[in-house]
Formats: structure tokens, sequence, C-alpha cells
């Protein structure tokens, strides 16, 4: 029997001002179980906090010393996708996943992720919330704007996809390793997509699967960041990266 290429997951977690959320987060994505026997890493990007997320980073790595933790402290406040720029620089895994470091997304869904990708089918995979998964009911406006979003993307991608805006990105080592973050904040989600989507692998298109995922979305008062303005800023992210790096 052929042993697995896979051996090591790095679970990559942006932050900024996740004081009340983050150990918990931590602590789901530490005891969640993993497929085919892999093992984790923790690459987590402190985006300059205001509040004691810092502090609580330090102290929750020391509980856990058989984890390998990575714990960046930036000084200047950048945005998500300079978070996870600096945090791929740190990957050691053979697959590299993101996690939010709110509790809108269950680590739970970490296998079905996974799973195409051990498979040997998928190259990445993108989670969605929109297609069948239990998921709380929230804003009407943010839905319309992200479904409006991921038509435009796929418009100028060719992909498929249901939900570009998605968290949850899944890549193997030798497709984050080709992929160069410009992006500062959140239109790293059309870039991302725009990326996997020109990326070739041995002259293929890379292969990418959607899987669904649960989804427990916050609302501004439990303390949501995304806003209006990001979705104008991804709109011009979509189209800067379909023809341009």
């Amino acid at each position: 029997m052929t042993s697995s290429p896979f051996k090591l997951l790095s679970i990559v977690i942006p932050v900024y001002n996740e004081e009340f959320y983050i150990e918990e987060i931590l602590h789901k994505v530490i005891r969640q179980p993993l497929p085919n026997g892999l093992e984790r890493e923790l690459i987590v990007v402190n985006d300059a906090s205001q509040d004691g997320t810092w502090k609580v980073m330090n102290s929750f790595a020391a509980k856990f010393p058989e984890i390998r933790f990575e714990l960046v402290d930036k000084a200047i406040n950048e945005g998500k996708g300079a978070a996870l720029r600096d945090g791929f620089k740190k990957v050691m895994g053979d697959i590299v996943i993101i996690q939010d470091a709110d509790l809108e997304y269950d680590p739970a869904d970490f296998p079905k992720l996974l799973q195409p990708i051990l498979d040997g089918k998928a190259d990445v995979v993108f989670g969605s919330r929109f297609i069948g998964e239990p998921h709380r009911v929230m804003y009407f406006w943010h839905q319309l704007a992200n479904n409006f979003l991921t038509t435009i993307s796929n418009m100028l991608t060719n992909l498929n996809l249901t939900d570009m805006e998605v968290c949850y990105k899944v890549f193997t080592r030798d497709v984050i390793d080709r992929i160069e973050i410009k992006s500062p904040r959140f239109g790293v989600e059309p870039e991302l997509t725009a990326k996997v989507a020109r990326l070739r692998l041995n002259g293929k298109h890379a292969r990418v699967y959607e899987t669904g995922i649960s989804y427990s979305g916050r609302t501004y008062e439990e303390g949501k960041k995304i806003g209006w303005k990001d979705a104008v800023s991804a709109i011009f992210h979509i189209i800067r990266f379909r023809f341009r790096d």
C-alpha cells in the first residue's frame, strides 16, 4: 500500500481584535481529528490587535507544547491579505488551510475539505456556505452582494464556484508556493481565486473542488468586520487579478 505524500497540515489563522474568541477557536482547531494520520501546525498571525489578543495567543501556545505553533506579532495593522501573506511564508506543511479567528467557521469541516486533496483529486478546495449545509440566517444584502461578486468572478475566471468570498480555502503546498499575495485586505479572496484559476501544474490547470460547509455568521454587534467598502473593493480586485498579477 502506497503511503500518502501528505503528512502535515498547516493551519494559517489571521487575527485582529479577537480577544474573546481566539482561545475557543484554537481549542477547536487543536481538538479536531484529522484524516489519514495528518499532523498539524498552527501559524497564527496577530495583525496588530489593540486588545488582549496577543497575550491570549502566547499563553495558549504554552499549554500545548506538543503542537508546533508559529506566532507572528505584526507591529502595523495591514489587513487579512497581508496577514495571510506573512503566514504563508512560515508554513512547513504539505497542505495549507485558512481558518478565520472568529467562530463563524467550524473546524469540524476540516475532514470534508481535506478529502479531495488526500484522494488525489484536487489541488485546491473551496468551502461553500450555500450548498446544503446548516448556516445561520443572516443579512439578505450580504448574501446578495456575495452572489454578485461570485458571479463576476466566475465570469472572468471561468470557474463555477458558489461562494468565492468564503474563508475556507485549502491548497496543496505546490499551489501555495506559486502564489504571491498582493492585496492587503479582504481583496485577498478574489485574488486567490483568480490566481488559482490561472495556475497550471505540470502543464494542466489546477484542479479545483468545492464542498459544502456549515456557517454561523456574526452580526456587527458581535464583531463582524467586513463591510460595503470591501464589496466595492472586491470588484476592483476581481478585474485586476484576472488580467494582471
